[in-house]
């Protein structure tokens, strides 16, 4: 079942009727619309049918975990943003889901206010634009945040919504040494109790699709992560 969206359609796929029924209501209240699944092979099909603004997705799904839904769409070119549902204990499956392509992620138990605050941020980092004249470069990297585009050599990159944010906050101010805690502030927009692994894994998958320019993103044993050509 589908409600009827206003700010957008988001994706739910979670075989836990309470869990579903609890997120849909509280999206719904802030005016998403909300389309549900149980088993991940109907969730991957909703995902290409129905082009969600967002994917909430359990990783535990009967067929289909959410891991093998996020691989799928990154495959297909699919960039929409993904939060993923997860047990307080799997933190193997958490960083393998953010490895995939995932922005973001809720540990259970969690508070649904809190879902809907993430779903909602993430959102807005997407929707995101800048002045044109706001274009970052260091060295062969080019960041346009009117176009949340990024370049190097030329050759386009895709990034998530969650890597191009913290691409660009770290190009904002190249030299500068941000701490993990500062950067989940920033990109996130949430404290540290989420767990710096979060970025950690961030940083880990923007150099890796940088290739041979992974060193401008360089780590400050102790402290943290700085855009440095």
């Amino acid at each position: 079942m589908t409600d009827i969206p206003g700010r957008g359609l988001v994706l739910v796929v979670e075989d836990e009727r309470p869990i579903a029924d609890l997120v849909r209501l509280y999206l719904s209240r802030e005016g998403f619309g909300v389309h549900v699944e149980r088993d991940g092979a109907a969730g991957l099909a909703a995902a290409r049918r129905l082009r969600p603004v967002a994917c909430i997705l359990d990783i535990a799904l009967p067929g289909l975990d959410g891991t093998e839904i996020c691989r799928r769409l990154r495959a297909d070119g699919d960039w929409t943003p993904v939060i993923f549902l997860t047990a307080r204990d799997d933190e193997v499956d958490r960083i393998l889901g953010l490895e995939l392509g995932g922005d973001d992620y809720v540990t259970k138990p969690f508070s649904p206010r809190e879902l809907v605050t993430r779903v909602k941020a993430l959102l807005r980092r997407a929707s995101v634009t800048a002045e044109p004249d706001r274009v970052r470069s260091l060295g062969p990297l080019r960041l346009d945040p009117g176009r949340r585009s990024v370049t190097v050599d030329g050759a386009a990159l895709t990034l998530t919504a969650t890597e191009f944010d913290l691409l660009a906050h770290l190009l904002g101010r190249p030299g500068r040494v941000f701490t993990r805690e500062e950067l989940l502030a920033a990109v996130w927009g949430y404290a540290s109790h989420a767990g710096t692994r979060t970025v950690d894994v961030h940083v880990a998958q923007v150099r890796a699709k940088l290739g041979p320019s992974a060193g401008l993103i360089r780590t400050v044993r102790g402290v943290g992560y700085t855009a440095d050509a």
